[in-house]
């Protein structure tokens, strides 16, 4: 399924078999995850992608080729998240801040992506699945999971950050509350006003209470807005307490609106999400069935990936799509 241009929908085209490089091993794609980046990309509003594109970094799938250079070897099942590549060599790639590399190429975007039957990609960004999971609830681990679970981690230690505020429930919001329960963390949701459904599956998630976003029940140790609405920022401050963190867990959020010194004072940070690091993937990936995380997932064949991405548009969808490939 590929992008010709923004603002277009995907066209289901032929193309020859990618063929893996040095480092690199070929995948047959099982399931790939639809993520709201993906909507970032298509309606341009991330504005540099490699056109035309193959969408897609939330990629389960079997090692089909790898070359001697690998640690994978054919039949392996791995994960393939948005950070595709890295230089290995910058300030950020050797002080364990590869998130942040300048020459970083990421996954469905300046890479070919899942929404295909094969792809290719960087073995040193590939991960073992573990095999609680089948291939269609594995794959929002690769992206919602990774990026929830950094945003977690950036949100503070547990044992201060006690109560914590999600605001925006999908795909990342409902795994990680699931993380934050286990450690302890008390989970408030936070929804549009009237969206009843979500705060009930947020509830379902662990949150002990859910409700609008304008509605603060107590005050915040934390908040993580996986929304990508700028004018959240000023509202998760006014409900954190001093000392609080409010994460802004998107690749694109609209403008923050000016706000008051007030609402920030009293040692309270506003701090942003950037990709993800293979510590992430390990530590996540490792705790996730140890939880255990359940994923909730609604799949669509992986021609109707234009139906995902409008069903995902909608809000409608309860935890995350799935593209899922046919039988090859």
């Amino acid at each position: 399924m590929v992008l010709e241009r923004p603002r277009s929908e995907l066209k289901n085209v032929e193309i020859p078999r990618p063929v893996p490089l040095s480092g690199q091993v070929l995948i047959r794609v099982l399931a790939c995850s639809v993520c709201r980046t993906d909507l970032h990309i298509v309606d341009g509003e991330l504005t540099r992608p490699k056109l035309p594109l193959i969408l897609g970094h939330e990629i389960v799938g079997i090692v089909e080729q790898a070359r001697n250079d690998s640690p994978f070897r054919s039949g392996d099942r791995v994960g393939v998240p948005w950070l595709g590549w890295t230089c290995g060599i910058c300030v950020y790639c050797t002080t364990g801040r590869e998130n942040l590399c300048d020459r970083a190429r990421f996954t469905g975007y300046d890479i070919d992506g899942g929404y295909a039957e094969y792809c290719v990609a960087d073995a040193r960004y590939c991960f073992s699945i573990a095999e609680r999971y089948d291939d269609a609830h594995a794959a929002p681990l690769l992206c919602a999971g990774l990026i929830g679970y950094r945003a977690l981690r950036l949100a503070g230690d547990p044992a201060i950050a006690k109560r914590l505020g999600i605001y925006g429930f999908g795909a990342a919001a409902h795994l990680i509350a699931q993380v934050a329960v286990s450690r302890g963390q008390r989970v408030f949701g936070f929804t549009r006003r009237g969206d009843d459904e979500s705060q009930v599956f947020a509830r379902t998630m662990g949150a002990e209470w859910a409700g609008a976003s304008d509605d603060h029940p107590e005050p915040l140790d934390a908040a993580i807005i996986f929304a990508p609405a700028g004018e959240l920022v000023p509202t998760a401050l006014r409900a954190t307490a001093k000392g609080g963190v409010v994460v802004c867990a998107g690749i694109h959020m609209s403008d923050i609106p000016s706000f008051p010194y007030e609402i920030l004072w009293g040692e309270r940070t506003v701090r942003s999400v950037a990709n993800l690091t293979r510590r992430d993937g390990e530590e996540f990936l490792a705790l996730a069935p140890r939880v255990p995380v359940r994923t909730e997932v609604e799949c669509f064949p992986l021609g109707e990936a234009n139906r995902a991405l409008a069903a995902l548009r909608s809000g409608r969808l309860r935890g995350a799509a799935v593209l899922v490939t046919p039988n090859l």
